[in-house]
């Protein structure tokens, strides 16, 4: 079989992967992409996306649940299948739609699994079977992460499940048990919870959702036991017992050990990423707890082969993948511009409700890295948009440098936080300081504001509390 030769060849579709084919393309670079299973990858079609579709509908469904307190009469109910129809409907969209830029970007995309072979070298293999041998100046490796696992807590897709089986459920758990507290944890959690199902949570950490700031996850937590979740931290699940249609969980707490039986239960602690199988031991690449060694460029080891997204390690964070995608190719193609990310600030976000959304350095952190920090926080329960709305179950915490002012962090829980964190973002970028933000006109009323008002707080200017 003779080899096509290609600029620039990425190894799987999801966002880093396809964004690096358009970046490429864009650049004049000639590129393929090889792709085993669904281009636009996990986070298209079984992650970000269809996810939101369905939280989407948990937050429509709650709203109509308390329509009387707006002077609404509804007659709140779901049909579980079309709820779970929809969020597929959603992703095969957006999956047909990749498919649409690969072709408008003159992309040859193979369908198969990649082998590197070494030397620029990849073999793309379907159903055991050679399909197409490539070279390639450079290669960048963009092949996901799939769901950690533990010992004795294996998911077996009936009982025990992992993000994939917990989107398409066929029917509606009565109680569900979730095994982690980071962010797909709690976004499943806060959708069952929404649709009736009685949840707990058991992270074996101290806090719900460790990466954020403590503040943050402290309210968040109280906001979810509000709701009615369990939480449990400083726990972990020991065994689980499976039975007909049910799952017995023995659970030692700091309390003490209990056992509780649950229809289902969600292992959501973590992911490690795709690296078998490529043939990485072909090349000088070398591998780090799951992930693929880079340098700020995504580089390997091997000249010419690259890494980028959750095979590249944390964040794992699909416009963090997008990001070095452009980065990646960027530099490929020798741009001048080309830099590499600035870390501190990729946002992070969670759908949950209320939503959490965060930038930069949380104040321990900050502390820890020996900055004197001046922080600001501002309650929506002060917020005039949230009281018009109903949703004041949230809070706005910045965090400064006091000897230079610079925006070192910023942390938001309440509705529609993640479309507003972006703000602090621009303005991290612009190595904004207190002087400029507290001069920005926020429009009123906006729960944006509350953004102006914790910046106000840090300063000791704060306006409506």
């Amino acid at each position: 079989m003779a080899e096509t030769t290609f600029d620039v060849v990425v190894v799987g579709g999801g966002p880093g992967g396809y964004v690096a084919a358009i970046r490429a393309s864009q650049l004049g670079l000639e590129t393929a992409l090889v792709e085993r299973e669904h281009l636009g990858g996990i986070c298209l079609n079984w992650g970000c996306i269809p996810t939101k579709t369905l939280l989407h509908t948990a937050d429509l469904y709650r709203e109509m649940q308390d329509a009387e307190r707006y002077g609404l009469t509804a007659e709140a109910s779901f049909d579980l299948d079309k709820v779970v129809s929809r969020s597929r409907s959603v992703a095969r969209q957006l999956n047909s739609g990749v498919k649409f830029l690969m072709r408008k970007h003159k992309i040859q995309v193979f369908d198969g699994a990649a082998r590197l072979t070494g030397g620029g070298g990849i073999v793309v293999e379907k159903d055991g079977e050679t399909v197409a041998e490539l070279g390639a100046d450079n290669i960048i490796v963009a092949t996901g992460a799939r769901p950690r696992s533990l010992p004795g807590l294996e998911p077996d897709g009936e009982l025990v499940w992992t993000y994939k089986e917990a989107m398409v459920p066929t029917t509606m758990p009565d109680s569900l048990l979730v095994i982690g507290s980071g962010a797909i944890g709690v976004e499943f959690a806060s959708f069952y919870r929404s649709l009736g199902a009685e949840v707990t949570v058991v992270e074996v950490l101290p806090r719900i959702l460790p990466v954020e700031d403590e503040e943050i996850s402290a309210f968040a937590r109280e906001e979810f036991e509000k709701q009615g979740i369990t939480m449990h931290t400083n726990a972990t699940v020991e065994s689980l017992e499976r039975g007909d249609n049910s799952v017995t969980a023995t659970i030692a707490t700091e309390d003490g050990t209990i056992e509780a039986t649950f229809d289902r239960a969600i292992l959501a602690v973590g992911v490690t990423g795709n690296v078998e199988g490529l043939g990485l031991e072909a090349t000088a690449a070398t591998v780090d707890r799951g992930a693929i060694v880079v340098n700020e460029w995504l580089e390997t080891g091997e000249p010419g082969l690259y890494a980028i997204g959750d095979v590249a390690g944390p964040p794992l964070l699909a416009h963090k993948a997008m990001h070095e995608g452009v980065i990646c190719v960027e530099r490929i193609a020798g741009l001048p511009s080309a830099r590499p990310m600035e870390r501190r600030r990729i946002p992070g976000c969670t759908y949950c409700h209320p939503q959490v959304a965060s930038v930069g350095l949380t104040e321990a952190a900050a502390q820890e890295a020996g900055f004197n920090v001046r922080v600001g926080r501002f309650p929506l329960v002060g917020n005039g948009k949230a009281i018009a709305v109903g949703d004041t179950g949230g809070m706005v915490k910045t965090v400064f440098d006091a000897d230079t002012d610079e925006l070192l962090g910023a942390h938001m829980v309440g509705p529609d936080v993640t479309e507003m964190i972006q703000g602090f973002v621009v303005a991290m970028g612009l190595e904004t300081t207190e002087a400029e933000l507290m001069e920005t006109v926020f429009p009123h009323p906006t729960i944006s504001e509350a953004m102006h008002e914790s910046v106000l707080d840090a300063y000791d200017r704060v306006l409506h509390v």
